[in-house]
């Protein structure tokens, strides 16, 4: 059947499953990037507690850059759906082939920028003595592979936009195998530590940048990315930011949180408490990219039916990823509470890291089964593009809320303890938030689904 075709009239569960697995398989492929950099480099022999830390310490930096592929990507992506819907295809093109020239300009930016400041901006984060030149090591190489970073993940959202969820689930299995394969080579085997750590990455992302812009080179896509395309046009510009800026403003705020957070971890805890946090983040990845795959599913769906106005399919699928989005986050909590210190220890094994870590994961993912819904929501505003109100709810649990809380909450109490109830505060007032919005987007919908259904009548009825 027509990829088209499928979006307009395949049963939602059917549809959201075959567009959602091959997503959610290529996001915890993905999620290896940094899952198994994290692990060789916490086994590194006697100096692995401090070298996880300082690759810690880089997350502000490496969610600029993710920032920025987000923009031109999903900012694309959920437009090029949209028009597909609307039977806009050279609409369509021109919008992926600005696209593909933001990711470049962005790249070389970030690069330079990122080059040029990277000791003053590691201090600012909170390196030590112990962890600044396993950090330093790490960051340069990642900031010179950028280009191939920012490329590979904008455009692969655009092939699952124009329907292809297979094809954009195999570029991030091709780069996170690769990067699983050339790991302990460059880590162990050539010596190079966090240097090996971070070429393996980037040469990872390069192959899976090559595959992707294949892809759209070839006669198998029904988008071509077009040298006509890619003179800037200020309106389709506009468009892309406009949508993009939620998720860009989310991984902004998720660079201000993880200062901020880094800056009370090391007051309260050390840099082992920094280190905890690092896996935490790791652990958590693990449970929430599924959830950020049935985002990328559930985005074409939602984009061409609201696009078609077939509002009652755009609210069964709203349902369903709701639905597949908590069922995994419930499992993720059980699996926390009764296995921390088993998951902490497959980074590390030092007695004190795991201790900070085991107490910290329970209190920090406590909330973690209504993240799920709050997740899909807001990708929900995004995907039928209410850019402002998606941008507000991404920035609500990270700036509104977290950031205070971080500061806040270890100034009254004066605990490491006190730094891990900031994420469950966040995330059940967020969801409470959500909710409010959501509810009353449905009731406007379902109006709307009723007024056409009851004008469809009178036409019949006439006729």
């Amino acid at each position: 059947m027509d990829r088209e075709k499928r979006l307009a009239n395949e049963s939602i569960p059917k549809l959201l499953m075959s567009f959602s697995i091959p997503a959610i398989i290529g996001m915890l492929v993905n999620a290896l990037y940094n899952i198994v950099d994290r692990i060789y480099i916490g086994k590194m022999e006697g100096v692995g507690q401090y070298a996880i830390t300082g690759v810690g310490l880089n997350f502000p930096i490496m969610t600029v850059i993710m920032a920025f592929a987000m923009l031109s990507g999903i900012g694309a992506a959920a437009t090029i759906s949209i028009r597909l819907g609307q039977k806009k295809k050279d609409e369509a093109e021109h919008i992926l082939g600005n696209a593909f020239v933001l990711s470049i300009l962005f790249s070389i930016i970030i690069t330079i920028v990122g080059l040029l400041s990277v000791d003053k901006l590691l201090l600012i984060f909170g390196a030590s003595e112990n962890t600044f030149g396993y950090a330093k090591d790490y960051i340069v190489i990642i900031l010179i592979g950028t280009i191939f970073n920012v490329t590979a993940f904008s455009m692969n959202h655009a092939i699952r936009a124009s329907g292809n969820p297979k094809r954009a689930a195999s570029t991030m299995l091709i780069g996170a195998v690769l990067n699983t394969i050339l790991d302990p080579i460059f880590i162990f085997t050539f010596n190079m530590g966090v240097k090996g750590a971070a070429l393996a990455t980037i040469i990872s992302q390069a192959v899976s940048a090559a595959w992707v812009i294949s892809y759209f080179l070839t006669g198998k896509s029904n988008l071509k990315l077009k040298v006509s395309n890619f003179r800037l046009d200020a309106r389709i510009v506009k468009t892309i930011f406009a949508i993009g800026m939620s998720p860009f403003a989310m991984q902004l705020a998720a660079s201000v949180v993880s200062i901020t957070a880094n800056k009370s971890l090391l007051t309260y805890g050390g840099d082992l408490a920094v280190g905890a946090m690092t896996v935490i983040n790791s652990i958590s990845t693990l449970f929430l990219m599924p959830i950020f795959g049935i985002n990328q599913g559930f985005q074409p769906i939602v984009g061409y039916n609201y696009g078609a106005k077939a509002y009652d399919r755009v609210i069964a699928t709203l349902k369903y990823a709701i639905f597949a989005a908590t069922s995994i986050v419930v499992v993720g909590f059980i699996f926390v509470q009764i296995f921390a210190p088993q998951a902490i220890m497959l980074f590390n094994d030092n007695t004190e890291l795991v201790a900070i870590g085991s107490k910290g994961i329970r209190i920090y993912l406590f909330m973690l089964p209504i993240i799920g819904f709050q997740i899909i929501s807001t990708n929900y505003f995004q995907s039928i593009g209410k850019a402002k109100i998606s941008m507000f709810l991404s920035l609500l649990r990270q700036v509104l809320l977290l950031i205070p809380l971080y500061v806040l909450l270890p100034r009254i109490f004066g605990t490491l303890t006190s730094i891990w109830f900031a994420g469950p505060l966040a995330d059940a007032t967020a969801s409470v938030l959500t909710s409010f919005f959501l509810f009353r987007e449905l009731k406007h919908l379902k109006d709307a689904h009723e007024s056409s259904t009851e004008n469809s009548k009178l036409v019949e009825e006439s006729l």
